[in-house]
Parts: C-alpha cells; structure tokens; sequence
C-alpha cells in the first residue's frame, strides 16, 4: 500500500507514478488506505475462492447457511449487510451450481426459504479452511495487541462512515 504525504498545502509539480496515490487523496489518507485494504484483501478472497467456483461474497451467505439453513432469504439479506440485487444475484448462481434450494415459505408464499445441498454443505471445510487462509495472510506480521486494536478501530470507523 502506498502512504500518500501528507498535506503540504502544495500543488504537486508532477503527475504521481503508476502505484501512488492520486494527489487528492492527501484531503483523504485513511479512506484511501481503507480502500487499498478492501480491494487487496477481496482480490486474495476472489482467488481463493475460485478454486471453489465461488465469486466473492458467497462464501459469507453460504457460512450463515453452515450455521443456521433454512433461513429466508430476507434474513440472509440482514445477517451479511448486502444489498437485495446482490444476494438474489449471488443465491441465483449458487442455486444453478447446485449448492442450494430456494422455495416458498409455507406461512408466507412471497417468502423464499434457502436450504443447502448436500453440495453445498459440502463446502464448509473448505470455506473454512480458505477463510482461516485469509486470516493468516492479514495477521502474518501483526501482534496479538495490533491485531485487537485494528479490529476496534475498524469497528469505530465502520460506525463513523455508516453514521
């Protein structure tokens, strides 16, 4: 990641190199190191999961599956914080790939009930395993005390941004 100067008041005399930041980006260091994070850390999850066939994001409605199947997929929707587009999107593919059934609730037929497949649950060990991946590549060189105080200050600056 690169760590844009601060701002100097300065008008840069040059056009940055391929790889630095945008000069605007002085009036927004930490939004702009949030977004590098983001993008690198999803980039490291897509291509683990595509050994999976998995798109990013899938794994986060499947894990809530291991947990507890048979949830609407309004609840879906509310555990994992995405948009409605996206989920219907996302559990459209995962039911063509036969990871999961979709049907009717029977108290309310405009609800969808969401049911692994055996396929389906058959991923757990490995979006597990891929996950705890992950969570090793993002702790490699932080100690137990930064690896809890970066998850406080996220958690603050998730409640800051979300207002």
């Amino acid at each position: 990641m690169t760590d844009p100067a601060p701002p100097t008041g300065e008008a840069p005399t040059q056009e940055a190199p391929t790889g630095e930041a945008p000069g605007a980006v002085r009036q927004g260091r930490l939004s702009y190191a949030v977004f590098e994070l983001g993008r690198t850390h999803r980039s490291r999850a897509a291509a683990l999961l595509r050994g999976m066939n998995l798109h990013p994001g899938q794994e986060l409605l499947l894990m809530q599956l291991f947990d507890r199947d048979g949830q609407t997929q309004s609840e879906l929707l509310e555990s994992v914080g995405l948009d409605h587009s996206t989920v219907s999107k996302s559990l459209r593919r995962m039911q063509e790939a036969g990871l999961l059934t979709r049907e009717p609730a029977p108290h309310d037929r405009r609800a969808m009930i969401v049911h692994l497949t055996p396929e389906g649950r058959a991923l757990e060990a490995p979006i597990t395993a891929m996950w705890h991946t992950l969570e090793e590549a993002s702790v490699q060189n932080l100690t137990p005390t930064e690896i809890e105080t970066f998850i406080a200050l996220a958690r603050r600056i998730e409640a800051s941004v979300a207002g």
